[in-house]
């Protein structure tokens, strides 16, 4: 397993069906319907847009396995240095540490982009997720009780967050 910077020539259907399957089987993403082949163009250009990285592992014959990505916490100014970051492996390959993996390299990107807190919104129930955030040093930072409505019942989104010790000079504007 080795860990990639993902492109939207390379990588785009692996990231689409991985995020359909958590689409449909799952309350990872809040979302009803599968995205599209076009949706994926404009998740991309956004990324690109604003250098946001989306890092991938494969196995040893390039198979994509799962990928992590940030993006935009909020459309305002002082935001600037929060994102939201999200991680999700393909359904056959959960359980091998490559969620910690992929984590791990995000949030290293993130230092490095000057990034100052990284915010992960998190279905409660999902006691996975909230373990692997915990043991990275992300702490519970909120709960939106009822915030989603997904297979008939009610959703409560948890907030995680990591405070990096980036940037070392930031700037107001």
């Amino acid at each position: 397993m080795r860990l990639i910077s993902c492109t939207e020539e390379a990588h785009s259907a692996a990231i689409l069906a991985i995020l359909n399957e958590a689409i449909v089987a799952s309350t990872a993403l809040y979302d009803y319907k599968p995205r599209t082949p076009e949706n994926m163009v404009g998740w991309f250009a956004t990324k690109r847009a604003n250098g946001f990285p989306v890092i991938g592992v494969v196995d040893e014959s390039g198979k994509l396995l799962g990928f992590a990505s940030y993006g935009s916490f909020r459309a305002f100014p002082a935001y600037k240095y929060t994102v939201e970051h999200s991680v999700y492996v393909d359904s056959a390959h959960r359980g091998q540490g490559l969620g910690r993996t992929l984590m791990e390299a995000v949030i290293a990107e993130a230092a490095k982009r000057d990034v100052h807190v990284m915010v992960g919104a998190i279905d409660a129930a999902n006691a996975g997720s909230i373990a692997l955030h915990r043991s990275l040093g992300f702490e519970h930072s909120g709960t939106v009780r009822q915030a989603g409505f997904k297979f008939g019942r009610w959703l409560d989104v948890a907030f995680y967050q990591r405070i990096l010790s980036t940037p070392l000079n930031p700037v107001d504007g």
